[in-house]
């Protein structure tokens, strides 16, 4: 689907994504998060304590697509009614078993269920079939949803084994943290201008729907064939280190490497892709940072690239400050000169290796660093012409 209007669905996505972040503060991953599942008709789970913006994005998410939404926070007591619809009292005097639905979950497009995981036993079913198949089993009746994505929002991991089916059904999981201290400030400024404002106010849509469907059609179009032995291997490491993945998530996972490709205007994903994995591996909070710190090592994503061109241009710092108060004589000057070159060389390839503008750019910038030293070693011995 390349072309005119493939282009210009692949560039939508990001757009999207920037645009659902852009009022909060420190809240990029969860807009990703919410990005992907949407893409790839999947649910998502953001687990973190309450004031998280965890609703706030899903509402947002809704209005920047004029979505039909639907939020709702569940208790053990919440009642199946209160999500699925009363019963019609009038067509049940006629015999006929059916539910109002209007503005209830089951004509939702993209629904909220803050804390998830009190669903008691009356709603859990309904929620399974309804997360998996798309239709709710109402008494003789099956009502086929148009659901997209439903997120649910925790404050804890369940641990109860009646929930972990519906755990397992919510794809991507991300654990959503109080912002550091560093931003507070903006944290202020930005809940005064949401509150108080029509900065951010959805005037028209971003995306539809049907935009998003045509996008999910892409996903086979997308080539995994480059990252698949790769992936193989951190399912495999992942389990070495305790993360186990039930073979639903397994299976589901190059649906989301492919929608990751196209969030990124691409249809050939690469290892940066993969970094998926983040958001379908953990299970417990702790397994968030052990995946991520995993995936930091053996990825060769930008972040990757950006760190260890960082570190050359301390040393470039550090060898700059040595050469100042060395000796023309100084022999370890030479071998110097050879460390740069090599270095210098690395760099290069770093820059070109990295498929990411922002990398390229630095990457000319410790090269230029490295440039300056050499000549700057070279007039101390002498040797420059």
């Amino acid at each position: 689907m390349r072309g005119t209007d493939g282009d210009r669905l692949l560039s939508l996505p990001r757009k999207f994504m920037e645009t659902l972040y852009t009022p909060f503060i420190s809240r990029d991953e969860e807009a990703k998060v919410v990005t992907l599942a949407l893409i790839a008709k999947e649910h998502v789970v953001l687990v973190g304590e309450p004031g998280t913006a965890k609703s706030a994005i899903a509402r947002r998410a809704a209005e920047l697509l004029k979505a039909k939404f639907f939020s709702y926070l569940l208790t053990k007591y919440t009642e199946p009614a209160e999500l699925f619809g009363a019963l019609d009292v009038n067509m049940l005097r006629q015999g006929i078993y059916r539910r109002i639905t209007k503005d209830k979950l089951p004509e939702s497009e993209i629904a909220f269920l803050d804390e998830i995981f009190n669903a008691n036993s009356a709603i859990l079913n309904s929620l399974l079939t309804l997360l998996n198949e798309r239709v709710i089993y109402d008494g003789y009746n099956t009502i086929k949803v148009p659901l997209r994505t439903l997120i649910g929002a925790s404050n804890r991991v369940p641990d109860e084994p009646e929930l972990e089916a519906l755990y397992d059904r919510l794809l991507l999981r991300h654990y959503a943290k109080p912002v550091g201290e560093e931003v507070w400030k903006q944290l202020l400024d930005s809940s005064w201008e949401l509150e108080f404002t029509d900065k951010w106010k959805v005037t028209e849509p971003l995306l539809t729907t049907e935009d998003l469907d045509r996008m999910y059609s892409m996903i086979p179009d997308v080539d995994v064939s480059a990252v698949k032995n790769k992936l193989l291997k951190l399912f495999l490491m992942l389990e070495e280190k305790g993360i186990h993945m039930s073979d639903r998530r397994k299976g589901k996972t190059l649906k989301v490497v492919s929608a990751h490709s196209i969030l990124n205007g691409r249809l050939k994903a690469t290892e940066e892709d993969l970094v998926v994995l983040k958001y379908v591996a953990p299970r417990e909070i702790d397994d968030f940072e052990k995946v991520a710190a995993l995936l930091a090592e053996e990825l060769k994503t930008p972040i990757k690239y950006m760190k260890e061109l960082n570190e050359i241009y301390t040393n470039i710092k550090e060898a700059g400050k040595y050469v100042d108060s060395s000796n023309d004589s100084d022999p370890r000057l030479v071998e110097l000169i050879r460390s740069l070159k090599a270095t210098r060389e690395r760099v290069l390839s770093l820059g070109r290796e990295g498929g990411d503008p922002k990398v390229e750019e630095f990457s000319t910038q410790v090269v230029a660093e490295i440039d300056k030293l050499l000549e700057r070693v070279a007039r101390k011995l002498g040797i420059y012409p």
